[in-house]
C-alpha cells in the first residue's frame, strides 16, 4: 500500500516541491535528535524518582532507629537512677496505696516512709511493672526524661501550708488510716 503522502500527490492534493520539503525537514529534526534520546530520558527520570523515594524511605527508617535508640538510651538512664537510689522496702508492714492506670496498686512499706511519701519527699517510680521508692531528687530527674514512670510524687507546698494547721494542738489516733 502505498503512503499517504503518495496517496495526496496521485490525487492532486499535494505538490511533489512541498512533499520534498517537508521530507527534508523531518530528516533534518531526526538527525538532530540522537537515537533513543526520547526513551533514555523518561528512563533517566524513572530511575530519579526511584532514587529519590528510596533516599525518603532511608531518611524516614533511620530517623525512627535514632528515634528508637533515643528512647532505650533514656529508658537505660531511668533504670540506672532507681537501681542505684531506691530505697529498701522489705521491712515494711504498712500498705500504701495510689492509683495507676486506672487502678489502685498497694505496696507495703514503713511508717516512716509513708509519712514521707504523704510530704512529697518521697516517691513512687514504675518500671517495667514493678514499683519502687526513691528520693523526690531523683524522682525529679527521672520526670525530665519521662513524666510516665513517675506515678507518685506530692506536691511539697501543700506540706508547707500544713505548718499551720488549727487543728495542730488535737491528737490524731494511732489506729485511724487514712
Amino acid at each position: 500500500m502505498a503512503s499517504l503522502q503518495e496517496q495526496l500527490l496521485k490525487m492532486g492534493l499535494a505538490d511533489e516541491k512541498t512533499a520534498k520539503s517537508i521530507k527534508k525537514e523531518k530528516h533534518k529534526q531526526r538527525k538532530q535528535q540522537p537515537k533513543g534520546a526520547q526513551q533514555v530520558n523518561e528512563a533517566e527520570l524513572r530511575v530519579q524518582q526511584a532514587r529519590a523515594e528510596k533516599a525518603e524511605r532511608d531518611r524516614l527508617l533511620n530517623q525512627q532507629r535514632n528515634e528508637e535508640a533515643r528512647r532505650k538510651a533514656i529508658q537505660a538512664q531511668i533504670r540506672q537512677l532507681v537501681d542505684s537510689n531506691k530505697l529498701d522496702r522489705s521491712r515494711g508492714e504498712t500498705a500504701y496505696q495510689f492509683a495507676h492506670d486506672k487502678k489502685i496498686k498497694k505496696i507495703f512499706v514503713d511508717d516512716k516512709m509513708l509519712d514521707q511519701l504523704s510530704r512529697g519527699r518521697l516517691a513512687v517510680v514504675c518500671l517495667n511493672e514493678h514499683y519502687d521508692v526513691v528520693p523526690e531528687q531523683v524522682a525529679r530527674k527521672i520526670m525530665e526524661r519521662d513524666a510516665e514512670a513517675v506515678v507518685v510524687l506530692h506536691d511539697r507546698k501543700a506540706d508547707d501550708a500544713a505548718t499551720e494547721d488549727p487543728y495542730a494542738g488535737y491528737e490524731i489516733p494511732d489506729d485511724l488510716m487514712w
